[in-house]
């Protein structure tokens, strides 16, 4: 089992590419885009959205949460997810940083 060295690098870094993870696939991507339309948004409703199963869209739905990029609230029976506004505005900062650092853009 290897050992992970993430604890080397600074909380931004990590911070970064834990948002990194949790976009590495077009579905979270795209659920991301559906949610900036909505205030808020049920999952039976994005599973409308996407070609896959309710339980492969609860899965990403998870890992987007586990990010913060989004919050979900109980509304019996179902959950209502919407963006976590201030957390993308944060990972938008540190990302316009990082690539105002790598590019002349």
């Amino acid at each position: 089992m290897a050992f992970s060295k993430a604890n080397e690098f600074n909380s931004e870094l990590n911070e970064l590419a834990q948002f990194a993870k949790a976009i590495a696939h077009p579905a979270r991507i795209q659920i991301l885009e559906h949610l900036a339309t909505k205030d808020t948004c049920f999952c039976g409703d994005i599973v409308k959205e996407l070609p896959l199963s309710q339980s492969t869209v609860s899965q990403h739905l998870k890992a987007l949460k586990e990010a913060g990029l989004i919050s979900g609230e109980v509304e019996a029976p179902a959950i209502c997810y919407c963006i976590n506004e201030a957390k993308m505005g944060k990972i938008y900062k540190q990302l316009r940083a990082l690539f105002s650092k790598v590019c002349n853009c």
